[in-house]
Formats: C-alpha cells, sequence, structure tokens
C-alpha cells in the first residue's frame, strides 16, 4: 500500500506485511537447514508437546509443524492427555533433554490449571529451550548477550529489520508487560545497534496516563490482549503501530461466527500511522520463523 502524507497526516499506512516476510526469512533457513544437514549428515529436530484439548493451542502446533516440514526440519509432536500430572511432564522432559537427537524443545502454553508453568520451564535444558523462557536465557538477554531472541519480539525486531524501519535513537513504546513479549521486547530493543538502542517505555494496566505516554511514541507496540484497545487518538501522526494481539470477536455475518482482531483498532489507525501490522498476517508468522531459526541455532550450538 502506497503512503500518503498530507501536511503530517497519513492517509492510508504502509502495510508491515509478515506472511511476505517470513517467507523470506524462513526461505533462508530452509537454505541454512540443508546446507546444516549436508556438512554434518545430521538433521535439525525440534519437538513440542502440548497438553490437553485447547483448540487455539492445537492450531499453533499444527501450524509450527508445517513450518518445520517446509524448512526440512524434523518435528516431533507429543500430545498429552489434560489429566497428564506435572510430575509426568517434567518426566518426559527430562528425557528430551537427554536425547541427542531432540535440539530443541517447546512446551505449548497455556498449560492445564494444575501444572506450574514456572517449573516446567525451569526443567527445559537452556541449551534446547528455543522458545527462550528459562530463566537462564531471559538472564542472558537482560545481560545483553542472548543465546536466543525470544520468538515474538524478535519476530517484530526482523520484520522493522526487512522494512529499514531503524529503532535506534527512537522512542518506543510498549503496552503491556508479559514475559513473553513485553519485557524481553524492552530488553531486545535496549541492545545496542541499529534496531537497539531505544529509548523505552513499557506501560501496563496501573500506567497512569497512558494516551499522553503513547502519544510519545515513535514506534507503538500494542501487546495486551484487549481488543481494538488502540483508538486513533491514542496514536501520534507518522507512528509505527506493531499489533500483536489476536482477539476474537463475534461477528454473526461469518459462518465460523467471529473474525480475528488486534490490540489496535486498525481502520482507524490507518489514518494516523505510518506502518502497521495487519492481524492476522502480521506478527503471528514472524513468530515462527524466528522459532525455526532458534532450532537452527541450538544445532549448531549443541554440535560443538
Amino acid at each position: 500500500m502506497e503512503q500518503v502524507q498530507e501536511g503530517e497526516k497519513y492517509m492510508n499506512a504502509q502495510i508491515l506485511d509478515g506472511k511476505k516476510t517470513a517467507l523470506k526469512v524462513r526461505e533462508e533457513i530452509k537454505d541454512e537447514v540443508a546446507l546444516f544437514e549436508q556438512q554434518n549428515g545430521k538433521k535439525v529436530k525440534l519437538c513440542v508437546v502440548i497438553v490437553g484439548d485447547n483448540s487455539a493451542s492445537k492450531v499453533y502446533v499444527r501450524n509450527k509443524r508445517i513450518a518445520c516440514e517446509k524448512a526440512g526440519i524434523e518435528s516431533q509432536i507429543v500430545e498429552l492427555a489434560v489429566e497428564t500430572s506435572q510430575s509426568e511432564l517434567i518426566s518426559l522432559i527430562e528425557k528430551l533433554n537427554n536425547d541427542n537427537s531432540v535440539n530443541g524443545i517447546l512446551v505449548q502454553l497455556p498449560l492445564p490449571g494444575h501444572i506450574d508453568e514456572d517449573a516446567i520451564i525451569e526443567v527445559i535444558n537452556p541449551e534446547k529451550d528455543v522458545d527462550a523462557f528459562h530463566p537462564f536465557n531471559t538472564g542472558m538477554l537482560l545481560s545483553g548477550n542472548p543465546a536466543f531472541e525470544p520468538c515474538t519480539p524478535g519476530g517484530i525486531i526482523e520484520l522493522l529489520k526487512y522494512e529499514g524501519i531503524e529503532t535506534s535513537g527512537k522512542h518506543v513504546v510498549i503496552i503491556g508487560r508479559s514475559n513473553i513479549v513485553g519485557k524481553p521486547l524492552a530488553a531486545l530493543l535496549l541492545l545496542k545497534g541499529s534496531f537497539g538502542d531505544a529509548t523505552v517505555t513499557v506501560c501496563h494496566s496501573r500506567t497512569k496516563n497512558l494516551k499522553d505516554i503513547t502519544l510519545m511514541a515513535d514506534i507503538l507496540v500494542a501487546a495486551i490482549g484487549r481488543a481494538n484497545f488502540v483508538s486513533q487518538d491514542m496514536i501520534k501522526d507518522g507512528a509505527v503501530v506493531i499489533d500483536v494481539g489476536i482477539n476474537r470477536v463475534d461477528d454473526p455475518t461469518l459462518e465460523k461466527g467471529y473474525k480475528l482482531v488486534g490490540d489496535v483498532n486498525y481502520e482507524e489507525a490507518l489514518t494516523k500511522a505510518s506502518f502497521i501490522t495487519p492481524v492476522p498476517g502480521g506478527v503471528g508468522p514472524m513468530t515462527i520463523a524466528i522459532l525455526l531459526r532458534n532450532a537452527l541455532t541450538a544445532a549448531k550450538r549443541q554440535l560443538k
């Protein structure tokens, strides 16, 4: 979409196409995986563990399996019943930790309520923690030496790189302080470099005068899980808007009865932003691309 500027107003934001960019990244990874296998006589293997029957989780796992196949990465999906105990899950992870054929381990979240997610994450070998959730890997990130890129934050940075949108010297405002997006993204943006060196403000449910803060953002990231929360009057003219949210909203006009929308009111934002990610098709595909890259990185490191 062509960007049209009228004074300081953007009549149509340019779309940051995550699907298109993710395909490019995945093609690069596919070539690297093939070279790795040729040079070492060993496949890259990712094991994904899913507990229970969460429909959204099953979709995510299926998408990851398909992405692995297309990239030449071997995938193993372990499906466990919802009543699986925490000790049984830990035993499985320990077995995978000791399996030299498995390079990456991913436990699909959320887990059933009777399982402590933090305890499970801590059991995963940090060298196989391709989600980068283990305390060791979060510590490495905060120290400025990330072993793996957290998948969704890494996907956001990669998307900005492909579009040539540098963050150095920019004010980035992140709405949401989760361990999956908000906190690790802030840490990545504080690293030195053209796609780091940002001034970062992290907002959350207790932030006062939120609108005043978001209006200062050169790059605004919404990651709170509230449909259409970010309205037009919260966006500075010409800001880059990254929408991480995926929310189901009832829509009786559609056969499935709902549609997916982001945390940003997309139609309103189009008239204020210079660039914007759509939902779906923005950040989501980039998340899986970084997961594949992390699996390859893990395989390379483990070979050494």
